[in-house]
């Protein structure tokens, strides 16, 4: 291999590595998961209680990590959820709170 394409190939690899992938991911703190489960139209996505959800979040943010991606949390606020969820015609549901998430993400990501 050329001694050119050596240094492109590798120009190539680094510029790759910087450019990381962000996921978001949904976050809770007890009370929010509480009320976000209550009001969901899909209950059963949830885990049965916050520590089983916690210890889940936990174990995939790691795995995000291992494959390269970096899992941004953003914690949702109920009240702030409702809204968007009525702005949006949309149900409380985890495609829902996944746009949400992402959304918000996004606009704060524009900012920085």
């Amino acid at each position: 291999m050329s001694s050119r394409r050596s240094v492109m190939l590798r120009s190539l690899r680094a510029k790759h590595r910087k450019q990381a992938m962000i996921v978001g991911v949904v976050g809770y703190t007890a009370e929010t998961w509480a009320q976000v489960k209550a009001t969901a139209t899909d209950p059963q996505c949830f885990e049965d209680t916050f520590e089983k959800w916690k210890d889940v979040a936990v174990s995939a943010r790691r795995e995000f990590q291992r494959s390269g991606v970096q899992a941004v949390e953003y914690q949702i606020e109920p009240k702030l959820f409702v809204d968007w969820c009525i702005k949006h015609q949309q149900h409380n549901d985890s495609q829902a709170r996944a746009e949400f998430v992402s959304e918000k993400l996004s606009e704060a990501y524009k900012q920085s």
